[in-house]
Parts: structure tokens; C-alpha cells; sequence
């Protein structure tokens, strides 16, 4: 009987791990895990915060999945572990496939001057909203982005834009959407590209993931 493999996901920043709520994987053979966001420690490093993020990592050649700055710290992870798979969603995967708004940014220290509190502030993101269509994005936002800790907002931001990797780590599956306005498909090198896929895709898309992913995995 093969044995199961053991999958571990990291949502994207600020979201909660129920952004994965519609991913359903073959429990015969998949058993899946998922990792929350830690609040950072003063001034903490890619590196530390990786290593604490991988304490929650049990298995060896397991198969790490990361959606958006979840991506980027999967990666960071895979510097610690034994992984059989690194799969990034809706991510980057070197500084050079950030777009050219974020590395301004990194180079004016505009992120420095985000309003991050008043987004960890906004109890209800529908009052924001107008129309129909924008109130169901609304109270989706609202669902999936719990984490509005403003320590840990400031420093994920931060890390984001000046985020350091210049090579691509050998062997990594990259999966993107052709309508990604946060990281623009222009930018990205070497994917697999979900046509008409959004930064959102790991939940409106989720089928797509489920017919794919064990392939992804498997091969």
C-alpha cells in the first residue's frame, strides 16, 4: 500500500488557513495540514520567522504549498526542510517578479508610510463597499483576511517588497493567474498559467486545483 503523502499549506498575507477550505485532496492519498501566520517578534528576520514557521512541520519529504507572500515563506521554509515539493500559487519567485510599483516602493521606503492600523482597524469591510458585486468581494475579504495584527501587517509588508532571492530554487512549480493584479503575469517567468485565474483563485478557482493538484504533486 503506498504511503500517504503528507501536504502542508501557507495562505497569503494576513489571510486565514480557511482560504483552503475548498481544496479537497484524496484522503488515501494526501493527508494535508495547514499553517497559520505567527505574529512577528520585534525586528525578526525572513530567516528566524521561517524557522519558527517550520516547527509546525512534522514530516520529512513532505510537499509545501504557498499562496501569495504564503509562496514567498514556503520558500524561505524549503531552506530548513527535507521537501519532496515546493508548489507556489498567485506568488513570486525571485525580487526580480515583483512588479515595478513594489520595488519603488522598496527603494523610496514607501511601505514604511502605509496606513497599516487602519486596515487592522476596519471591523467591517462591507460598509466600505458598494454594489453587489463589491460587497460580495467585500465580505469575502472580510472572511478570509483575519490575521490585522498591525505588527505583523507592518513586517509582511516589509518583507514582501524587500524580499531578497535572486535565484530561482531548482525544481519549484510555480501555478498563476493571467488576471493576477497583485503580482501581473508580465512579470512571471516559467509557470503554469490558470487562464482567468485571479490572486483569488486558490478560493473562487478551487476546482481547478482540485483536478490538478495531484498531478502537479505527483509528477
Amino acid at each position: 500500500m503506498k504511503e500517504v503523502t503528507h501536504v502542508y499549506f501557507v495562505p497569503g498575507m494576513a489571510a486565514d488557513v480557511s482560504i483552503f477550505e475548498y481544496i479537497n485532496l484524496s484522503e488515501e492519498k494526501y493527508k494535508t495540514y495547514t499553517i497559520p501566520w505567527k505574529i512577528p517578534k520585534k525586528n525578526e528576520s525572513m530567516e528566524s520567522y521561517a524557522k519558527r514557521m517550520c516547527e509546525e512541520v512534522e514530516h520529512k519529504k513532505c510537499v509545501l504549498i504557498g499562496v501569495s507572500f504564503g509562496g514567498i515563506m514556503v520558500q524561505e521554509m524549503s531552506k530548513y526542510l527535507n521537501v519532496s515539493k515546493l508548489i507556489v500559487i498567485s506568488s513570486v519567485k525571485t525580487k526580480h517578479e515583483l512588479p515595478k510599483r513594489m520595488r519603488l516602493v522598496r527603494k523610496t521606503k514607501a511601505y514604511k508610510l502605509m496606513p497599516t492600523s487602519l486596515v487592522s482597524k476596519i471591523d467591517n469591510w462591507e460598509k466600505l463597499a458598494f454594489g453587489d458585486f463589491a460587497k460580495k468581494r467585500a465580505a469575502m475579504y472580510q472572511k478570509y483576511l483575519s490575521v490585522n495584527d498591525k505588527t505583523y501587517l507592518d513586517w509582511a509588508i516589509e518583507k514582501i517588497v524587500c524580499w531578497d532571492q535572486e535565484e530561482v530554487i531548482d525544481g519549484i512549480v510555480h501555478i498563476h493567474g493571467s488576471k493576477d493584479i497583485v503580482f501581473p503575469i508580465s512579470y512571471i517567468d516559467n509557470c503554469i498559467t490558470v487562464e482567468k485565474g485571479t490572486h483569488v483563485m486558490i478560493i473562487n478557482r478551487a476546482r481547478w486545483f482540485n483536478k490538478h493538484l495531484p498531478e502537479i504533486i505527483e509528477n
